[in-house]
Formats: C-alpha cells, sequence, structure tokens
C-alpha cells in the first residue's frame, strides 16, 4: 500500500505539472496571436524607397480573412500575405504616387491565382493604378523571371521591363479545358440527370458529356476571343506595338526567349537579378557592401496606410460594400461562398441603418444556387426602394451571379468581366449501379408516390424528371422576368440574349446587360454622389473579418500547421495539379445545396489560363 501511494502521489504530480505546461503554452501561444493579429506593425520608410510588388499573392476582392494558417505564418516569420485586398492594392498605389518617401514601384515574382481571385478584371484595376502612379513622373520597374499571360499583362506598362536570360514570357493566347466525368462516372456506375433551359447552359455538361457541345464550344471561342482581344490591346498600347504583330509573334513561338523578347520590344532588356538590384542600390543610394537598394513592401506600406475601413461612430454617414464573393449556396455558407441566408441578414441590416447611405454591391461569383441567389436578390430589391444600390462586377458576375446584379441601379463591370448565362438547370446523381456491383441492395415502403424523391438509391422516374423540369421552366421565366425589369428590357429581347449563354463586359454593355465599364472604386465614387456624400465618404465592408476570439478557438482545437504550398515557392508537379482540380470540382459539387435543387450558375471551368 505504501508503494501504491507513492505511485499514486508521484502520477497525480506528473499530471498537474503536465496541465501546468499546457496552461504555459497555451498561454504563450495566444500571447503570440495577439501580438502577431493586428498585421505586420508599421515600417519606417527611408526617403527615396522602391514600393516592392510581391506578385506572389492572390488578389481577391473581399478583405483577407483572419485565418489559423495566416497567422501560423506569421509566426513562423512569414511577413508577405499569401492574399491582397484589391482596394488596398490600388489605394496604395495611388497614396504612393504622391508619397515623397517613394521613388519608384518594383514589379517582381510571378502571380498565384486562385479560386475567384487575380481574374483579368481585378488586374485592369490594378494596371489602373499604376498607370496613375507613372502618371507622377516616378519609375516603374519590372524584372520577371519569367511571365505568364497574367504576369506580363500587369507589368507590361513598367518604364523598365526586364526578363531574366534564361525567363520566357509564356503568353501563347488565352484557353479553357473543362473536366469532363461522363466517362468516368459510367464506368464506377454513378447515374446522372439533368434538366435545363437554356442552349447555352453547359453547366451540366461535365457530367452527360464527353467533349464539348457545338453550342459551349461556339461561346467558349466568342467569350476568349473577346477577353484576349481585350488584354492584346492593352499589351500592344503599353509596348507601343501593333497588336497583329503581338498576336503574329505568339502564335509563330508559341513562348517567348529573354532574346526574342528584346528583339520584338516586348521586354526593355535582359539582366539577371543582381544586375537590377545593383542599379537600384546605386539609384537610392545605397550602394554600399552588404546593403539592399531603400525598399519597402506593400504590405508593410498598406499597413502604414489609414484603414481603408474604421469603426464609425453609429450615425456616420456612410457606403457600404457588400462582397459577394465565391460560389452562391444556400443557408450561410462557409469561408469564400456567399451564404444566401447570411448575405440577406446583412443586406436588410444595412437598408435599415439610416447612417448607410447606399450599397455597392461588388460581385465576384460564377452563381449557385436559386434559393440563396434569390434570397439576396430579395433584399437589394428592397433596399432599393430606400437608397442607391449599385454593383461592381468583378471577373465573374454570371448566373446565379447576374441574378443578384440585375435589379442595380447602375451596373459597371470590366471588358474581362464574364456574365450573363441567364439559364437554369437541375442536376441528380443516384448510386443504385454503384452499389449493386457492390453487392448492396435497396427496399423501403412510403407514404405517398413521390415520398423518396431525394434518394440517391435510384434514378429518378420520367414523371419525377418532369416535376424537376417544370421548376427549371418556371424558374427560368422569373429569371427572365426579373432581368427585364431590373434592366428595363423587353422580356423577348431577354430571352434573346440568354439561353445560359456567357458574355463578356465588352459585349454585355452592347446588350444592355451592363451599363458602364469601369472598377469598383469607379462604382464607390458614383453610390457616394448618388447618394449625396463626398467621394471619399466612409467606407463599411462586409464580410467583416472573423473575430480573434474564434480564431484562438480554432488553434486551440486543432493546433496544427495546415499543409499546403506558399504561392510563388515552387511549381507544383503534374500529379498534384490533377489532384487539386479534381478537388476543387469536388467542392463544387458539396456546394449543390439548394432544397430545390435547381441552380443558376456557370460551366465548372470558364477559367481562361
Amino acid at each position: 500500500m505504501k508503494n501504491f501511494f507513492v505511485s499514486l502521489l508521484g502520477t497525480l504530480v506528473g499530471l498537474a505539472l503536465f496541465a501546468a505546461g499546457v496552461l504555459v503554452v497555451g498561454l504563450a501561444l495566444v500571447g503570440a496571436v495577439l501580438s502577431q493579429a493586428g498585421g505586420p506593425k508599421a515600417t519606417a520608410i527611408e526617403r527615396g524607397s522602391y514600393l516592392v510588388f510581391n506578385l506572389s499573392a492572390n488578389i481577391n476582392d473581399a478583405p483577407p480573412a483572419l485565418t489559423e494558417s495566416a497567422l501560423l505564418g506569421r509566426l513562423a516569420g512569414d511577413r508577405g500575405p499569401a492574399v491582397l485586398q484589391l482596394r488596398q492594392v490600388t489605394r496604395a498605389l495611388r497614396a504612393a504616387a504622391h508619397d515623397d518617401r517613394v521613388r519608384g514601384v518594383l514589379l517582381t515574382g510571378s502571380l498565384a491565382p486562385e479560386g475567384y481571385g487575380t481574374g483579368f478584371a481585378a488586374l485592369k484595376e490594378v494596371r489602373a493604378a499604376l498607370h496613375e502612379f507613372k502618371g507622377s513622373k516616378k519609375p516603374v520597374v519590372a524584372y520577371l523571371d519569367s511571365a505568364s499571360t497574367r504576369d506580363f499583362y500587369l507589368a507590361a506598362g513598367a518604364d523598365d521591363l526586364v526578363l531574366d536570360p534564361y525567363g520566357v514570357i509564356f503568353m501563347p493566347g488565352l484557353a479553357s479545358q473543362p473536366m469532363f466525368y461522363a466517362g468516368a462516372l459510367e464506368k464506377f456506375g454513378v447515374g446522372v440527370q439533368v434538366s435545363r433551359v437554356g442552349r447555352f447552359k453547359s453547366a451540366v455538361e461535365p457530367f452527360t458529356r464527353t467533349d464539348l457541345s457545338p453550342e459551349s464550344r461556339e461561346q467558349l471561342k466568342e467569350l476568349l476571343g473577346d477577353l484576349w482581344a481585350e488584354l492584346l490591346g492593352d499589351i500592344a498600347a503599353d509596348r507601343g506595338l501593333p497588336a497583329a504583330d503581338i498576336q503574329s509573334l505568339v502564335d509563330q513561338e508559341g513562348f517567348l526567349r529573354a532574346d526574342t523578347a528584346v528583339k520584338a520590344r516586348l521586354v526593355s532588356r535582359q539582366a539577371y537579378r543582381d544586375e537590377v538590384i545593383a542599379g537600384l542600390k546605386k539609384e537610392t543610394g545605397a550602394d554600399r557592401a552588404g546593403k539592399t537598394f531603400r525598399q519597402v513592401s506593400l504590405a508593410d506600406y498598406i499597413a502604414e496606410l489609414p484603414a481603408a475601413t474604421v469603426d464609425l461612430p453609429a450615425k456616420t454617414p456612410r457606403v457600404a460594400v457588400v462582397y459577394a464573393e465565391g460560389a452562391i449556396v444556400d443557408g450561410d455558407g462557409g469561408d469564400g461562398e456567399v451564404g444566401g441566408a447570411r448575405f440577406a441578414r446583412e443586406l436588410r441590416r444595412l437598408r435599415q441603418d439610416d447612417s448607410v447611405k447606399a450599397i455597392v454591391l461588388r460581385v465576384n461569383s460564377p452563381g449557385g444556387s436559386v434559393t440563396g441567389s434569390e434570397h439576396i436578390q430579395r433584399e437589394l430589391r428592397l433596399a432599393r426602394e430606400a437608397k442607391p444600390v449599385i454593383v461592381s462586377m468583378g471577373s465573374y458576375a454570371a448566373s446565379g451571379g447576374y441574378w443578384i446584379s440585375a435589379y442595380g441601379k447602375r451596373i459597371f463591370a470590366e471588358p474581362a468581366s464574364i456574365t450573363g448565362s441567364i439559364g437554369v438547370f437541375s442536376v441528380f446523381f443516384d448510386v443504385q449501379k454503384l452499389a449493386n456491383n457492390l453487392g448492396l441492395t435497396f427496399d423501403g415502403v412510403q407514404t405517398g408516390a413521390h415520398a423518396d424523391l431525394e434518394s440517391i438509391t435510384r434514378p429518378k422516374t420520367p414523371e419525377e424528371l418532369a416535376l424537376f423540369q417544370k421548376t427549371v421552366d418556371w424558374i427560368y421565366g422569373e429569371f427572365i422576368s426579373k432581368v427585364a425589369e431590373g434592366r428595363k428590357l423587353d422580356p423577348a429581347k431577354v430571352r434573346e440574349i440568354a439561353e445560359g449563354r456567357v458574355w463578356s463586359g465588352t459585349a454585355a454593355i452592347k446588350l444592355g446587360l451592363v451599363d458602364e465599364i469601369g472598377g469598383l472604386d469607379t462604382a464607390i465614387a458614383y453610390a457616394a454622389k448618388e447618394a449625396g456624400l463626398p467621394t471619399d465618404a466612409p467606407i463599411e465592408e462586409f464580410p467583416r473579418s472573423r473575430e480573434l476570439t474564434d480564431l484562438i478557438s480554432d488553434l486551440l482545437d486543432d493546433a496544427r500547421r495546415p499543409s499546403g504550398q506558399m504561392p510563388g515557392v515552387q511549381a507544383p508537379g503534374v500529379i498534384t495539379r490533377l489532384t487539386t482540380e479534381m478537388k476543387a470540382q469536388a467542392r463544387v459539387l458539396e456546394q449543390f445545396n439548394d432544397r430545390l435543387g435547381v441552380y443558376a450558375r456557370l460551366p465548372f471551368d470558364i477559367i481562361a489560363r
């Protein structure tokens, strides 16, 4: 018994010490999180510094979320954010143009688009801010190891555009290559049934075909043609070259080596990184050994700027900017999704808040749930009766994204915005054959003819498909009516340009689906003017970042660093690219949560690469 009590006492002491250690570590972690949560601290900026814009980031419309990975990255010493907000980037460039401490801008790295970020419409706005910076007679220098179409499009206006001697410009044109699953689903025994309206509504094709339909091929060809013409025209203007000459060159070469790019005057010169740095050191007066050139990172510069949105006194007149970025889903939705119920609640709050004088809806969404889209649109229609509601289209504002845009008092888009896609579909899967092949069978009883209508254990009957088709037809009619009413168009005209077809912003202007070419800042200034506010009126943004307490709770629940690859560190291999693509498409299927089973969504893969 003596030995037993000695062992028991030792165990209790050990547990107490372990608990104390866990508490100390936990408090240290919380303290570190609290110290880092405010983002990078303001940095003293030397006069004559270059603003370094590291392109190795994803540029989103919405404010960067306070995530576990972001904070843990900072704790590990990572200062460069993986995500930048579009308005933060453009505000910083415009502020730097008038900042005596900033001598110029250096672009370097390679863009890392993810999800709906870093689209060509967003890059158009960043380019505009860079051109304004150049207007202040300060130089823009770009050093590229190699350049994708996005990289070169953004850097083309640089005064000194430098390419590494062993780098290439890979700008052969735009391509979209959807992945088709019909063959795999058939092989595994998964049945697919669809209902749709619109000859061009091709969102269901990956599940029903093994290639593009003629209609889908036609609209993709025209859409990519519009986008490429816009990009090529902007690049040609920047480089002082005929667009036809650039087109001929990329068609002949495919990709351009540094010497070819210099000869064609697409870049200013070829040089190694150390040579560019040496030139900047000499220019900024920091040419001592061991010292780099005077510089400040874009992230640190943004941290020093006055906040774009601040906590305002309750009655301060303001403009609210609501970012509908991501697929639209029914319910509240998660990170990176536009939850119909969650956004409707926020729009209701903004509608009822007398200090909110105007609402700007920034849409960067391929659409999704019809029910979620309608919940959002309903609140926007009500808000429009009380205050100006202005729509700004980002890279995507199609299908359900157009559904929620249609009642904007004025709709702004960029030429490269993908919009339209006024069409509806439903898709149903069943695993009957798959289960039977594994020796699994199903049986049951029901109290009505359609009691098991939502079952995935059997295909839908022709009568049931007819019921869904009836609903799809009705919702398509509603979609047509809403667009006609919101845009003040003849319903017959809307039916003619609908059919699920996607359009570029350039085409949408001509069709009456969009009012004016312009970016987010233009839309905000217009909303302020309509509300009788100054153009620099205070801004309130939604969604807001997550609360720090929520993040700490997540960290303590799951104290592991998320796996993944930092943008711009290493190009993914073939297997990683394939599995990433499949995971992305699987996530799309998870977003199919509309209770009616009806969706207004873009084809899965209208991604111009």
